[in-house]
């Protein structure tokens, strides 16, 4: 069976280091939802030790602990702007997750970037998921947020008395944000949030924008002006990169496309690297270097 994180990858997607920044990438026809569920299976998945590294490979952005092999357990907060929990729950069922399960145990809570609501928080009532949020929008999310929040904080107090060595940290990911939800500074806005992000009681940010070329380089309206800022800032901002692309000679039977990791001038020191990878039809990922 194949492996739910391919062999060549599992460094890349250990517990980022504090105050991490990861992006990634992606474009049409080579989309990050399958990085996103390894990110998350990486995360939350029940094995209680991580592997130790490689020989000679530098493991990107893993805590002190996690590098060192020893128990590290994530909570994780997902803002979703383009699929709801139901796509990101049937995707980690596939690979073992039960996320109703992790989200009783205080590891994972979702928040629609659209609707502004909070679900998976298992203690949660509807009302209070939905209630408060304003608008919809940032402010939704902002809303959504807080009593989440509120309540992980005391989790993680809890955990601190019973169980000093253990370390949980909290790691969000955005997916990825478009920068059409108002006009004027919302990119600006959501950029804002995301350096936020790394500031209150969160471990790290993860986050996946759209880097087709038209998108880029065309910049003639304001959006794409807009998106154009609000990706090329985030990618400079970044500890890593993790790049989905096509092929560059087309289409191929066994090759979905091409991973490249790249990385900032950050802290985290592992070999940028460029990978083919080929997702299949049962949702399993295989990730090889060029000529295998």
């Amino acid at each position: 069976m194949t492996s739910r994180i391919p062999h060549l990858l599992e460094p890349y997607l250990a517990l980022p280091d504090e105050a991490s920044l990861i992006v990634l990438t992606g474009v049409l026809g080579a989309s990050t939802n399958w990085l996103v569920l390894r990110h998350l299976y990486a995360l939350l998945k029940q094995a209680g030790t991580a592997k130790p590294p490689q020989p000679g490979v530098t493991v990107t952005g893993a805590s002190p602990a996690a590098a060192a092999g020893q128990e590290e357990e994530a909570a994780v907060l997902l803002v979703s702007f383009l699929r709801d929990l139901a796509f990101w729950r049937d995707g980690l069922a596939r690979l073992g997750v039960d996320l109703e399960a992790a989200a009783r145990r205080g590891r994972f809570a979702y928040v629609d970037g659209l609707g502004g609501g909070l679900g998976g928080g298992g203690s949660l009532k509807s009302g209070e998921a939905t209630g408060g949020g304003g608008g919809g929008g940032g402010g939704g999310s902002t809303q959504a947020i807080r009593p989440h929040h509120q309540s992980q904080s005391q989790h993680q107090s809890r955990q601190q008395q019973q169980q000093q060595q253990q370390q949980r940290a909290g790691v969000a990911g955005w997916k990825r944000v478009p920068a059409s939800l108002a006009p004027g500074d919302i990119a600006r806005v959501v950029l804002e949030g995301v350096a936020q992000l790394k500031k209150v009681n969160t471990h790290a940010a993860i986050v996946t924008v759209a880097a087709d070329d038209p998108l880029i380089k065309e910049q003639q309206t304001s959006l794409e002006k807009q998106h154009a800022w609000f990706a090329l800032s985030l990618v400079h901002e970044a500890d890593a990169v993790l790049s989905l692309r096509l092929l560059d000679t087309g289409v191929a039977k066994d090759v979905s496309g091409v991973i490249r990791i790249t990385h900032g001038g950050g802290r985290l020191l592992a070999r940028d690297q460029e990978y083919l990878y080929h997702v299949g039809g049962d949702g399993g990922v295989k990730v090889f270097e060029r000529g295998q």
